[in-house]
């Protein structure tokens, strides 16, 4: 391996983000916090490490062991490098804005890190873009956060989306309405994640007719919503359905243009929700877009709350490419109050620079202008198109 080689190699997961495509990030991430912002809700920012304690107070469980850890040279306490800003959103909600009016409404930019990248997503630092509902427990709120996310997708143009919509603590609710013992429990959550539906039926009692049919059940909302809806399910469990079915009903009847779908027993990634939540895809994409749902933020007796988060690596992958920014070379000697107002009225500009490749005719100036990449050039007090 060469010297330069060295220098230029990362960690697994890890990568530079280099011109064009970093100012097409920026672009991007903005645009998705402006229709945020446009829907009422409010940007927050938060420390990129924190105390370790309040880090993790309400996560997901997985997130402690996708969390780098430190120790703080000034408080001699364990810190931990930010894996999801979603608890440190629900933090500043339960503290720094405990008073503030409910609904409260919240959004966040940022890169997150973790600990080990997954084979859809490989990547371990990524940048997430969200929102958060706060204080406020109804199919109303549930599907306002579904709808910001795909307005907010549609604002930044991408194409072919799909929700789809999950009911995680539907099978709980039915393992306790049916008294499942706990070693059937694990098993059947795991003949859940895999969609076994014989696995299922290898475990004895009535709740495996119940898991069977809510499998079956599964596909686009259309076709789904008859069959969910003449399901006879325990107290409990029925009104935990009736929620998805009315949120699922409400995203239909809005005019947004995208696919929904319903799987009412997908249990995978969603554990830490508390009632209806979703994953965003889109067509020949991979990896999701974002994923949602009810929680409690603070932890378990926290506020009822519903968010999303969207991951820009993989809406990145959903857009069109750009065409380049097009760029006016000032060659030298251009009166520094010209170049100011070619800025202003909104061009792009790469001036000659004394010492770098002085070009002092015409010609060496268009040939240095399209060597750094312009398309037109400043002649004359006139822009001129290179090819002209």
């Amino acid at each position: 391996m060469t010297e330069l080689a060295r220098k230029a190699l990362l960690p697994a997961g890890l990568q530079d983000v280099l011109p064009g495509i970093a100012a097409r990030e920026a672009d991007i991430r903005e645009k998705l916090m402006s229709s945020f912002a446009h829907a009422g809700y409010d940007r927050v920012k938060t420390p990129l490490v924190e105390f370790e304690e309040s880090l993790l107070e309400g996560a997901a469980p997985e997130l402690a062991t996708q969390t780098f850890r430190l120790m703080d040279p000034v408080s001699h306490r364990m810190m931990g490098v930010r894996s999801d800003m979603t608890p440190q959103v629900g933090r500043i909600a339960a503290t720094r804005l405990g008073d503030a009016p409910r609904p409260l409404r919240l959004s966040y930019s940022g890169d997150v890190l973790r600990i080990k990248g997954t084979q859809l997503r490989p990547e371990r630092q990524f940048a997430q873009v969200g929102a958060e509902l706060i204080g406020v427990s109804s199919a109303a709120a549930d599907t306002e956060i579904v709808l910001l996310a795909l307005e907010a997708l549609e604002h930044v143009g991408l194409p072919d989306v799909s929700v789809d919509l999950n009911l995680p603590t539907l099978p709980v609710r039915l393992f306790d309405a049916f008294g499942v013992a706990a070693d059937d429990r694990e098993t059947l959550i795991a003949a859940l994640e895999h969609r076994d539906v014989a696995a299922v039926k290898a475990v004895s009692g009535n709740v495996t007719d119940v898991l069977v049919a809510l499998l079956e059940a599964a596909g686009p909302a259309q076709a789904a919503l008859p069959k969910l809806k003449k399901l006879e399910l325990p107290l409990g469990a029925s009104e935990e359905l009736h929620r998805l079915i009315e949120v699922a009903e409400r995203i239909l009847a809005s005019d947004l243009d995208a696919a929904l779908t319903i799987d009412p027993v997908e249990m995978a990634g969603f554990r830490y929700q508390t009632g209806v939540s979703f994953t965003l895809f889109a067509k020949h994409v991979r990896g999701e877009l974002g994923r949602g749902g009810r929680y409690r933020a603070g932890g378990s007796g926290g506020e009822a709350a519903t968010g999303m988060s969207l991951f820009m690596d993989t809406i990145l992958r959903g857009l069109a490419d750009v065409k380049p920014v097009e760029r006016v070379y000032l060659p030298l000697g251009t009166p520094q109050r010209e170049a100011r107002q070619l800025r202003k009225d909104g061009h792009y500009t790469v001036a000659a620079l004394e010492g770098a490749a002085e070009a002092k005719t015409e010609d060496a100036a268009r040939k240095e202008a399209r060597r750094m990449g312009c398309s037109f050039i400043y002649l004359g007090g006139q822009i001129v198109p290179l090819g002209a």
